[in-house]
């Protein structure tokens, strides 16, 4: 399996952006997660389109933009003239799951749909055949931070047995909680997609991170 690391840009340190982004090209990462948090959905804010637009303009890295708004069919048109390459948002956010899903898809983007730790997997599994990716949250969604829950290994274990069982390719995500110490563990479950805020950016030493993160058992990514 190939494996592919999103370091998250919410522990980055914003005042250097230019240079983290230049550590994680030379550390051949691929992917960034962008965090869009309204204080609504989650009881906090980060960044919006502006932002990501202005960090789009430094770099070429595929955008991983995980939305954690309400209603967020509202705000794709934004996110994708910002820079988007893959949207992803919560179930739990919205009624509209399909409409969002085909809104992005119509403007050229890809498409992802989140569930929250308390939420049954079952609920981002009927999309999977729709989607380019499914994210299962394994901390509770609008901080950094935070340990990783136990009871969502099950929840990854159990949407790998289905991507396999329907022969989807569909990106699996994981993003909360996971470092050196969590990793094998998310891995061993069916995880190919790793979100790391902390894992990737303290210190400082992004390379230095990223190395340890790959031989912690991601070795492609």
């Amino acid at each position: 399996m190939e494996y592919i690391l999103s370091p998250s840009l919410l522990a980055c340190d914003f005042s250097d952006i230019e240079e983290e982004l230049q550590q994680l090209k030379e550390a051949d990462v691929k992917w960034v997660h962008l965090d869009v948090m309204d204080g609504q959905f989650v009881e906090n804010i980060s960044f919006g389109a502006p932002v990501i637009k202005s960090i789009r303009k430094k770099t070429d890295l595929f955008f991983d933009v995980h939305l954690m708004i309400v209603e967020p069919i509202r705000f794709v048109k934004q996110f994708v003239e910002a820079g988007a390459n893959l949207i992803s948002f919560h179930v739990e956010a919205t009624d509209r799951v399909r409409e969002t899903i085909d809104k992005i898809h119509s403007l050229g983007c890809k498409a992802g749909v989140v569930c929250s730790p308390d939420t049954d997997v079952e609920e981002i599994l009927k999309y999977a055949d729709q989607v380019e990716l499914l994210l299962i949250m394994s901390v509770q969604p609008g901080f950094g931070a935070q340990t990783y829950l136990e009871h969502c290994t099950a929840k990854i274990e159990r949407a790998r047995q289905y991507l396999t069982k329907k022969g989807l390719s569909t990106y699996l995500e994981v993003d909360g909680g996971v470092n050196a110490s969590t990793l094998k563990t998310v891995l061993k479950a069916g995880a190919d997609v790793i979100v790391a805020g902390n894992a990737a950016f303290s210190g400082g030493n992004i390379v230095a991170n990223v190395r340890a993160l790959r031989e912690a058992g991601m070795p492609d990514c």
